[in-house]
């Protein structure tokens, strides 16, 4: 595997990295480069895609390599890298789906307000429900693995949130359109934008509240700009985001059908899972950055939660009209990807 960055200087780590299994890349048949939007030491490229890539290398003896340029080093910006991947502007992608507003308009049932469980259960729900119900939404990729990250939190800069009245008047980033509209009763400005822009937006006071999982509050250093974090309990999680990591059809049709057996034995459902756990891992260790921060923590009360409960589903029947007045058989899709959360959940939690 060959880790490219278009800068001059490389870290250690990434250099050993490189020199190890240059060995592998030197006499490579086939060569496949990934494009992704986040920098190299965040926790998806360092635990997840260079791992990956690894392995498909040396599963294939040598005969894929895989380049990994991270931080946008491509060109382009975030919501193009689906299409990247797409028109063959480069192999294979990682990107946040709602990054492409109607692209996936299925996969959204997923980021609906106390919808996910654990991310590795509800990865693993995501990656069934895209394999059974999202064909046509996938026909123009090879898809590797769909998947979620862990249930998002609250993150304050100025004041602790413990009631939605805490919520008014403040500069809130949403991190799609669903939860705007869940939080719209409490009178939030909801503000949409990448990971990337926020914490420059948090640390100007463009904004006043990050929703986000404590992986990524780590990964961005937004617990340093941050003083309060608000958690929400429970069995189903404030919200999640989800992820589409895809191969170009004509990049995978390129193989010869013993190294497209080695991409399908490290894509589908157990990637999906095994991504998923990372992100739950990473949530743990990342909230203690934020302790060690000194910053302070409040868990909603069960009856705080009740009334979010209450406010927020609301839109889930709001999804299942615009679905089905768009042709698309709504309530089915609800209730298929509730079910495969549910069975996910239990099997994941009866491993544990």
């Amino acid at each position: 595997m060959r880790i490219k960055t278009l800068a001059t200087a490389v870290t250690f780590s990434l250099v050993g990295l490189t020199l190890s299994s240059h060995s592998y890349s030197a006499d490579a048949e086939y060569t496949f480069k990934l494009h992704h939007m986040l920098p190299p030491m965040a926790m998806p490229h360092a635990e997840f895609l260079e791992p990956w890539a690894e392995k498909i290398e040396q599963e294939s003896g040598g005969r894929i390599d895989i380049e990994i340029y991270p931080a946008m080093q491509l060109g382009g910006k975030p919501p193009q890298l689906f299409d990247q991947a797409r028109k063959g502007i480069v192999d294979m992608t990682w990107t946040v789906g709602g990054y492409t507003p109607g692209r996936f308009p299925k996969a959204k049932v997923f980021e609906l307000p106390f919808m996910p469980a654990s991310a590795k259960a509800t990865s693993m729900a995501l990656q069934a429900y895209a394999e059974s119900e999202m064909s046509d939404e996938l026909a123009d990729v090879h898809l590797l693995a769909m998947h979620t990250h862990a249930p998002g939190s609250l993150h304050s800069r100025e004041k602790s949130i413990q009631t939605s009245a805490d919520l008014e008047r403040t500069n809130f980033r949403s991190p799609n359109k669903v939860m705007a509209d869940a939080f719209s009763p409490y009178g939030t400005n909801s503000i949409f934008m990448p990971v990337t822009q926020m914490p420059s937006a948090v640390s100007k006071g463009v904004l006043d509240i990050a929703v986000l999982p404590y992986e990524v509050v780590a990964s961005m250093k937004i617990h340093q700009l941050v003083k309060h974090h608000t958690e929400i309990p429970g069995e189903r999680g404030l919200y999640t985001q989800f992820f589409v990591f895809a191969m170009n059809k004509d990049a995978y049709a390129s193989l010869p059908p013993d190294l497209q057996e080695v991409i399908d034995n490290n894509s589908g459902i157990e990637l999906a899972g095994h991504i998923g756990s990372l992100f739950d891992k990473h949530e743990r260790l990342a909230k203690q950055q934020a302790v060690e921060q000194g910053n302070s923590f409040h868990v909603l009360s069960e009856q705080e939660r009740d009334h979010w409960v209450n406010t927020m589903t609301p839109v889930h029947d709001v999804w299942i009209k615009d679905m089905t007045e768009r042709g698309y058989p709504g309530e089915h899709l609800y209730k298929r990807a509730k079910a495969l959360i549910q069975q996910y959940a239990e099997q994941v939690n009866g491993e544990s």
